[in-house]
């Protein structure tokens, strides 16, 4: 078929014109990635997708929305992410404008797109045969489509073999358009999907093989023209290649890492009075670490409430390096028939199952005290093994000078001789990093309430 080519040294790109007064269709190719480069990215994020708990699969379109809207400040966008497999999805359009950031397979994909309001449609059936335009996209490609409210369009593979294209769509204004009174309740309410704010063109107007591949057809590439000997070799390449590079022997895992900030802290030995003292008098080791806050640094106005968030954080926000380490522990002692734990032991008992007694309605403690004004509050904690029996205080001070002191102690009474070694071999590490790591970490934790969520799923008994 001949054509003509134009060259660009910035971002390849076209814009196709609205027939009936709509935005125009604007696609423009970013970078070029590696050879099977987006059958991995599609594969990896089309598995991940799966995962989201906003996750629906309908109209051969798998997506999830990964943001609402914000109307409270304004802002009626959303994000979603999507996947078209191989066998495309059928012809459909949206009432609001959209906006997507996609990688292409290893065989490429081509875009389809038709302007035709309902009224050209049922005035003229071929109005939307003349309006539609093919783009085609080159294998392992970034690229970015926009396009207005009411356009018709389709995406497919140009192989069988590979998917045709991952994105990230940009929903600018969810309350768009022109939609059913359920599709609009929906938005309002802040619950779209795609599939909600989809409408699918009726399977008579859809066009067939043969009329499909007599419609214009544009071709981008980037690094060689698309009719070009080179990038014929390079697509059949990339083609052939793109499947081996699926095949991973790596589990599907991803982390999310907050930094630490360096809260000062001090070690000390365990007070004489209050609960811990009390709790168990005669304890043969015993040490206290202590964070210190100025009163910029919280915004709790009580001791009890940044207790109560300090304890959560123990649970949902646990050293790695400690959790390691007891994870080794837990194997070296479990011939001993020991107790075992995924926390910390200063703080495990909050994963007792006991809930005779709780501390902010679900921290389960053995003793609890807060002062009459809320300027101090203090849990203790602990359990009896085998080999010993440890006690442990988690308190909060409100100082006068506004500084808030928050402090964790432990005392411990070893039962026999293997509990005394025991407790030698731990002593060192248990002060200088298990005991601030979990306190650093705890409080971290209570000072980014709305992080809250960042760390996953809550610790189980």
């Amino acid at each position: 078929m001949p054509g003509s080519t134009r060259t660009s040294r910035s971002f390849p790109s076209i814009q196709l014109p609205a027939h009936d007064g709509g935005g125009p269709v604007e696609v423009t190719l970013i970078a070029q990635l590696g050879i099977g480069a987006g059958d991995v990215l599609v594969s990896d994020a089309s598995q991940r997708q799966r995962h989201h708990p906003a996750f629906i699969d309908a109209l051969d379109e798998p997506s999830a929305r990964l943001g609402g809207m914000h109307l409270q400040h304004g802002d009626a966008s959303s994000l979603y992410s999507f996947v078209v497999g191989a066998g495309g999805h059928p012809f459909h359009r949206h009432a609001g404008p959209r906006m997507f950031t996609a990688i292409a397979g290893s065989a490429g994909t081509e875009l389809r797109f038709a302007s035709a309001s309902d009224r050209q449609l049922a005035d003229d059936p071929a109005h939307f045969l003349r309006s539609l335009r093919r783009v085609r996209i080159p294998p392992d490609c970034l690229f970015t489509v926009r396009f207005g409210g009411g356009t018709w369009h389709q995406f497919a593979s140009n192989s069988p073999a590979h998917p045709a294209l991952f994105a990230l769509s940009c929903h600018s204004n969810e309350l768009a358009g022109a939609m059913s009174e359920q599709a609009r309740a929906q938005a309002q309410a802040n619950a779209a999907d795609i599939p909600s704010l989809t409408d699918v063109l009726p399977a008579a107007h859809w066009p067939t093989a043969t009329t499909l591949a007599a419609t214009p057809l544009l071709q981008l590439s980037l690094q060689a023209a698309a009719p070009s000997l080179r990038a014929r070799l390079c697509a059949h390449t990339r083609t052939l290649l793109g499947p081996l590079r699926r095949f991973s022997l790596e589990p599907l895992r991803g982390f999310v890492e907050r930094a630490t900030p360096a809260y000062p802290v001090c070690s000390s030995a365990a007070p004489t009075q209050g609960m811990l003292a009390s709790a168990l008098p005669h304890s043969h080791y015993n040490d206290t670490t202590t964070l210190a806050l100025h009163g910029g640094q919280t915004g709790h106005r009580s001791a009890s409430a940044l207790l109560a968030d300090v304890l959560d954080g123990f649970l949902r926000n646990p050293p790695a390096g400690v959790g390691r380490l007891m994870a080794l522990r837990n194997r070296l002692v479990a011939p001993l028939r020991l107790r075992t734990s995924a926390l910390g032991c200063p703080v495990s008992s909050l994963l007792s199952s006991d809930r005779s007694r709780v501390f902010g309605g679900r921290f389960p403690v053995l003793d609890a005290r807060v002062d009459a004004e809320d300027r101090c509050a203090e849990v203790l904690l602990g359990a009896d093994d085998r080999h010993l029996r440890f006690r442990s205080s988690v308190r909060v001070q409100f100082n006068e000078d506004g500084q808030v002191e928050i402090s964790l102690g432990s005392r411990v009474q070893t039962l026999n001789a293997f509990g005394r070694f025991y407790m030698a071999m731990i002593d060192s590490a248990h002060r200088h990093y298990v005991a601030p790591a979990l306190l650093r970490r705890a409080v971290e934790h209570a000072l980014a309430p709305e992080l809250a969520a960042w760390s996953g799923e809550p610790a189980h008994s």
